[in-house]
C-alpha cells in the first residue's frame, strides 16, 4: 500500500529499533510500524486500522510503548545526525485541536490553548539547510513563537547561519545564538533603533520551514490533532518527520 516502509527505508530504520532476544517473539515490526505510518497519514481512529496490519491494540500498544521508552526520540536524533548545519530556520505553525482530542480534563497541561479559531496547539521546528527537521516542540496555540527558543537553539555551531521571520527579533535570541558562535539572521522589527545586520538574499531560504510544515500536514494526523495526550500528538509529529528523513536517505546516492 501507499503508506508502508520500502525495502531501503525499512532498512534504515530496522537497526534502530529495540531487540527482544528473550520472551515470546514480538509481532512483526514492520507490519506493525507500517500501520502506525497508515493512522498517521489518514488520520483514521486507531479501531479503523486494516485487518492486513494485525490487531489495532497491537499497533497502538507498541506506538504508546515506544514513545514512553523513547524509541521514537532517539530514531529521529539518529537520523537527524546527518543534518546540513550550514543554516537553520526556525518558526511555528498552528493545528487545531479536534473535539475528540479536547475532550481531557485539564487540557491546558496537554499543550492546548484558546484562541480565535478554538482549542489550538503550535509546533514548533527547527530545520536544516535542505528543509528537514532537527528539533521539535509544541505548545499552546496562542504561546508566543520564540517561547521554545532556549530549548530548540541549544545545538546550534558554530558559523551556522538561523533564519526567522520577525517575530524572533530579540536580543536575547540574537545573544543566544551569538554564544554559540552562530550568525542569527533575522528582519528587524519596525520599531528597532539601533541599526542591524540583515541579509535579505539569504532570508529567501528561510521558505525552507514553511515547506516542512506543509509536508508534515499532509499526514492527517498531524494536520488536525485528534490525540488527547500531548506527548502522543508530539510523537506522531515526530514519526512524520522520520518519514521525511527516510526518504531522504532512500533517495541519497
Amino acid at each position: 500500500m501507499r503508506y508502508e516502509l520500502s525495502d531501503r527505508e525499512w532498512g534504515v530504520i530496522r537497526p534502530m529499533l529495540p531487540n527482544k532476544p528473550r520472551g515470546i517473539p514480538r509481532v512483526d515490526d514492520r507490519r506493525v510500524l507500517n500501520g502506525i505510518f497508515w493512522v498517521l497519514r489518514s488520520g483514521a481512529p486507531w479501531r479503523d486500522l486494516p485487518v492486513g496490519y494485525g490487531p489495532h491494540t497491537t499497533c497502538y500498544n507498541r506506538f504508546v510503548r515506544w514513545r514512553r521508552s523513547g524509541v521514537w526520540d532517539q530514531i529521529m536524533d539518529a537520523l537527524a545526525e546527518a543534518h546540513d548545519a550550514a543554516v537553520q530556520m526556525i518558526d511555528t505553525s498552528v493545528v487545531r485541536v479536534h473535539q475528540h482530542g479536547a475532550c481531557i480534563a485539564g487540557n491546558r497541561e496537554q499543550q492546548m490553548g484558546r484562541s480565535r479559531g478554538g482549542l489550538t496547539s503550535k509546533i514548533h521546528a527547527v530545520v536544516d539547510a535542505d528543509g528537514l527537521p532537527v528539533r521539535l516542540g509544541l505548545t499552546p496555540g496562542e504561546a508566543h513563537d520564540n517561547r521554545l527558543c532556549s530549548v530548540l537553539l541549544t545545538a546550534l555551531q558554530p558559523r551556522t547561519t538561523l533564519l526567522a521571520d520577525r517575530g524572533y527579533d530579540a536580543d536575547w535570541i540574537r545573544e543566544l545564538a551569538s554564544q554559540r558562535g552562530a550568525w542569527a539572521n533575522i528582519p528587524p522589527k519596525r520599531n528597532r533603533k539601533e541599526p542591524i545586520c540583515f541579509s535579505p538574499y539569504l532570508y529567501r531560504a528561510r521558505n525552507l520551514v514553511e515547506r516542512f510544515f506543509n509536508k508534515i500536514k499532509q499526514c492527517r494526523r498531524v494536520a488536525t490533532r485528534y490525540d488527547k495526550l500531548a506527548a502522543n500528538y508530539l510523537a506522531f509529529v515526530k514519526l512524520a518527520s522520520i518519514r521525511l528523513w527516510l526518504r531522504f536517505y532512500e533517495f541519497t546516492p
